[in-house]
């Protein structure tokens, strides 16, 4: 991270619990999580599957209620906003990209993109504008009239993927997505990635079982159980590069 742009806390997760079921059938999917993210940085969590990822990724980003504990974002508590402050809250400063990609199947890609410009109040022809340019930026320009449905299914994580950038958000958060892409998309979307962390006051969370971009990682955090066991840092020097298949 530059020197001249000193790192700040973005989220801070403190004592996060979560459990689902009752009684007996009682499972505890996070049990008291501390975790910060920061900007300039690009923070994996990284477990085996169950361990609670993805259930702390949706805590973070506001999409899920926990059961106790506190979550920080941007200074802002999410446990204690409202519906409707959360839902303006998470517009304006978070952009998800989640396994689902939830593309609507009758609009075109670049109106597609273009959902969260609008939602904010942008007028449809730059909501377009801006969505074909973030398109272009994952290698789909020149496919934008097209519908979900006339593209593979990296393709349309690709499409997400625009879609979560377009209106710029401080805070991205990604579940698995470099999954359905291949070794040429996945190093597009991950230079990507780097690029948005480097940006003043942006951070990237991601999680992921891919290991072809633990590389990328300013830190990772990994998770069993329900817990974060270990955080550990890139070490110093060591340049983010995406390690194809034929590798592994």
């Amino acid at each position: 991270m530059p020197e001249s742009s000193p790192s700040k806390i973005v989220v801070d997760a403190r004592d996060v619990e979560k459990s689902f079921g009752q009684g007996a059938n009682r499972l505890h999917v996070l049990k008291k999580v501390n975790l910060q993210a920061r900007t300039g940085e690009i923070l994996m969590l990284v477990g085996p599957s169950g361990c609670g990822k993805t259930t702390l990724l949706s805590a973070i980003a506001g999409t899920l209620k926990v059961d106790g504990g506190k979550i920080e974002v941007f200074g802002k508590e999410l446990t204690k906003m409202s519906g409707g402050a959360l839902t303006k809250f998470r517009a304006e400063n978070i952009g998800f990209i989640f396994q689902q990609f939830n593309l609507i199947p009758t609009l075109s890609i670049a109106e597609n993109v273009g959902i969260p410009l609008l939602i904010q109040g942008v007028s449809s022809g730059k909501a377009l504008a801006r969505s074909r340019e973030a398109l272009d930026r994952v290698g789909l320009g020149d496919r934008w009239k097209e519908r979900p449905n006339k593209l593979s299914g990296g393709q349309q994580q690709r499409v997400a993927i625009a879609r979560a950038l377009v209106h710029e958000p401080p805070l991205v958060i990604c579940d698995e997505p470099t999954a359905a892409l291949d070794s040429k998309n996945g190093e597009i979307v991950l230079d990507l990635f780097s690029q948005v962390a480097r940006t003043a006051n942006r951070a990237v969370i991601i999680v992921t079982h891919d290991n072809r971009i633990f590389s990328y990682a300013d830190r990772i955090a990994r998770m069993d159980d329900g817990e974060i066991v270990e955080v550990r840092e890139r070490p110093p020097g060591e340049k983010p590069h995406f390690v194809h298949e034929h590798a592994l």
